[in-house]
């Protein structure tokens, strides 16, 4: 059986464009019909400390893989590019997400699809808009165009409350 997947693409330490282009060398010898987004430099988040710029991805593809041995496969080759993890949202070399699989929401120790965080994060959202916009998360009935639509509506909705927040606090109106 063939599934339809997307994965994220991340990198922050070293030649981040170079081990964005192995993963990719490397994904193409794993599935078919490889998709690749343009990269994106993005600021790093969920972070504790300060970090370098990322350089985000994404792939779309098709793959004859469970996803148990897909995701074994992408931890392998970000281990292939070095990465260690010392702690959560530490600096890496490579980040590999398997973001969709299918239509398919699994829920396993260490395995969990679609990634649950997805949805929130324009550097994901925003690769795979450009190379899938119409694939479906299969939580909510969105396509990735949508998604991706959404999350810059709510961001804009909440830039706008904290203008409106600030220019209130620091007004001299009576």
């Amino acid at each position: 059986m063939i599934t339809r997947v997307a994965i994220a693409l991340g990198s922050n330490i070293g030649d981040r464009e170079g081990h964005l282009r192995y993963a990719v060398d490397r994904l193409a010898g794993l599935l078919t019909n490889l998709r690749v987004s343009p990269f994106i430099e993005t600021e790093p988040q969920e972070v504790a400390s300060p970090q370098p710029l990322f350089l985000n991805g994404a792939v779309v593809a098709d793959t004859g893989l469970a996803a148990r041995p897909l995701l074994e496969a992408l931890l392998a080759i970000e281990r292939e590019r070095g990465r260690k993890r010392p702690h959560a949202g530490a600096p890496r070399t490579l980040d590999l997400d398997l973001v969709l699989f299918g239509g398919e929401t699994i829920d396993q120790p260490g395995l969990r699809v679609p990634h649950p965080r997805f949805r929130g994060r324009r550097f994901v959202l925003e690769p795979l808009a450009a190379i899938a916009p119409e694939m479906v998360d299969p939580v909510t009935g969105l396509t990735m165009e949508e998604l991706l639509r959404r999350l810059s509506k709510g961001s804009a909705a909440r830039d706008q409350g904290r203008d409106r927040g600030a220019r209130e606090e620091g007004s001299l109106d009576p």
